[in-house]
């Protein structure tokens, strides 16, 4: 798919969650069966524009989220095509049994929408801030997972949900995040981007920590250390074949999420690395912690998710190649 890499690392007025509504408005305008469900949240990523515009197939739920997707999984059944969203604390942990058995289990095509990943929780602290949310939808079979990174690109795969036919998850950033593609990107879920291409080492990283990669291959760049970086915004299906092809070409990978580190992106790619084609793997990302009250730059310093500690695990990764 066509894309366009912005130049430099700048921030877009337009939230991450405009992305998410942007597409909803075109696609609910395309297609009467596409719904919304919210948990008394809608506020938070401007669901009031659905609602105005679409008042009909645009629900709160409440707080209950085992109750939303139970209400998805039976819409999809007759027919409709739901998007439900809440935290993603609440969209991941709170209603998977119900997620795991009344959408994936049965086949429906239940799009869940999970708001604030990893450390853009900030201020709403440890009990809001998932670090295992998209490993839970990994486990699930057949089912996507996704990790956006911006405006473009969410609103481009918010829409290409539309098309599968069973179970989705998506990571939803609301602020705070760096702009990376230009306004005519596309993109298709299963396939990564290669947006830097190098020799000595190869970076997969997705969503806010997408930046930080580019980052890294700068401050690598300048030290004389090629670098490879790649967008992998779907963590599953996952474009096995461009790790594949990158890591022979490179010799070695760091992975990099805003996730935990030992269930997410990298375990993912480490799987594919393991079975065929064993290079040395540094994986960036939480290490077996909690989340905890803090703005978002305190916050990636104290989980180690800066491009600093991309650099550091690229030299680490390449040193080991032998």
């Amino acid at each position: 798919m066509g894309h366009t890499l912005l130049a430099t690392h700048k921030t877009d007025a337009r939230g991450n969650r405009d992305g998410y509504i942007a597409a909803m408005l075109e696609l609910m305008a395309e297609n009467q069966n596409i719904v919304h469900i919210d948990c008394d949240l809608m506020g938070c990523i401007n669901v009031g524009k659905l609602q105005k515009a679409f008042p009909e197939r645009t629900f709160n739920a409440g707080i209950a989220e085992q109750n939303a997707v139970g209400v998805a999984a039976g819409m999809a059944a007759t027919g409709l095509i739901p998007y439900m969203h809440s935290f993603g604390c609440f969209a991941a942990r709170r209603c998977f049994d119900q997620a795991f058995l009344s959408a994936g289990y049965s086949k429906l095509p239940v799009h869940i929408i999970g708001s604030d990943p990893g450390v853009t929780a900030m201020f709403n602290g440890a009990t809001h801030m998932p670090f295992e949310d998209a490993a839970l939808y990994l486990t699930v079979p057949d089912a996507v997972v996704i990790d956006s990174c911006d405006y473009v690109q969410t609103k481009a795969l918010t829409k290409k949900l539309a098309e599968v036919p069973g179970l989705s998850y998506l990571r939803l950033i609301r602020k705070n995040f760096k702009t990376i593609y230009g306004d005519d990107s596309d993109f298709e879920i299963g396939k990564g981007v290669t947006l830097k291409t190098g020799k000595d080492v190869t970076i997969i990283a997705s969503g806010i920590m997408l930046d930080e990669a580019l980052k890294a291959e700068e401050q690598l760049r300048g030290e004389g250390i090629s670098a490879t970086v790649i967008d992998m915004h779907t963590w599953k299906p996952l474009d096995e074949e461009l790790i594949l092809r990158s890591a022979e070409e490179t010799g070695c990978v760091v992975t990099a999420e805003n996730h935990q580190a030992s269930c997410g992106l990298g375990s993912a790619v480490a799987n594919v690395l393991a079975k065929k084609y064993p290079v040395p793997l540094e994986r960036v990302g939480i290490q077996e912690r909690f989340g905890q009250v803090g703005p978002q730059d305190f916050l990636m310093e104290e989980y180690h998710l800066l491009a600093s500690d991309i650099v550091s695990a690229a030299k680490t990764a390449i040193s080991r190649k032998g």
